[in-house]
């Protein structure tokens, strides 16, 4: 998909991303402490059948299972060997489960190391060649666009939309996690993400996890006036309360999320889906909520 397709499917209209993956694998049985990326690969049929269930749901895009697929993350499990086997099996499944239904991006994270700048011993030049090795994977096993999310620090996704824009010619999407008040953990804020990013060539900028859409109005609002490129607003299902198992549930339902997710688009978010808690349920009530402005993509 080229920068001007996805651009052309996205403007001046709603358009839907997934929700969930992870808390929807643990609910489904996927142990904990364990690398998520090759369970998945173990156990194929559960994220080929959630995607499945968001596309029915409305998602017009879905994230590959790739979020920690990156060296740096997969070392701590022993597996930096097997990057870009991990990544292209990956991304070929979520390809598979949609079947041209819907566009898959194929996921960054952050890879849990701090450049200097933030107090970490990690220098850009290191973080760069972890993201450009990924994309480079990523792209070469077909994905649709790249997907930067749940970044701690503006630094962090400058670098990571940089490393992606230098091996592919793909769109790149960008979101950070931010707390209610627009600041992001390591360092930059909502309004200086946009301005940044979107001066570097994203596609899109927006947030996702950290809190639900009831504390994110202000933070949309703000970041959609200086905008040149769609807001996406991914947040999670409210509030998490840990059990003594060490299970999350979260404070919001589907139709309460749905009804709040309405006020960030009113706020000038129009690439919306959900973070941690959220279920094709939650997908399906945000479609309805907001049915007046879909407009359903198909490859």
């Amino acid at each position: 998909m080229t920068r001007e397709e996805f651009q052309r499917v996205t403007q001046d209209r709603i358009f839907y991303m997934d929700g969930a993956t992870g808390s929807n694998l643990y609910l489904a049985g996927m142990p904990r402490g364990i690398c998520p990326e090759q369970w998945i690969l173990e156990n194929p049929q559960v994220l080929v059948q959630l995607q499945r269930e968001y596309v029915k749901a409305g998602s017009q895009m879905v994230y590959a299972p790739t979020f920690g697929s990156n060296r740096a993350s997969l070392s701590l499990h022993g597996l930096e060997g097997k990057t870009e086997d991990l990544n292209k099996r990956l991304a070929e499944l979520s390809l598979k489960a949609v079947d041209g239904r819907a566009l898959v991006a194929g996921d960054l994270s952050p890879t849990g190391k701090i450049l200097v700048s933030q107090g970490g011993d990690t220098q850009v030049d290191e973080l760069f060649e972890i993201y450009r090795e990924q994309v480079s994977y990523l792209a070469e096993a077909g994905v649709d666009l790249i997907g930067a999310e749940t970044m701690m620090s503006v630094e962090e996704c400058m670098v990571a939309l940089d490393a992606a824009l230098s091996v592919c010619e793909l769109p790149v999407i960008c979101t950070l996690s931010f707390e209610a008040d627009g600041t992001a953990l390591y360092g930059g804020n909502a309004w200086e993400a946009v301005e940044t990013l979107q001066a570097m060539g994203a596609s899109a900028v927006g947030l996702n996890c950290s809190v639900g859409p009831d504390q994110l109005e202000s933070v949309v609002r703000s970041m959609s006036r200086v905008a040149q490129v769609p807001v996406i607003a991914k947040p999670n299902a409210g509030l998490p309360f840990i059990d003594e198992q060490g299970t999350a549930s979260y404070s919001m339902g589907p139709a309460e999320f749905a009804l709040n997710m309405r006020k960030l688009t009113e706020a000038g978010a129009t690439i919306v889906g959900g973070c941690c808690g959220t279920t094709p349920e939650y997908i399906r009530k945000m479609k309805r909520e907001l049915e007046g402005d879909v407009c359903l993509y198909r490859r």
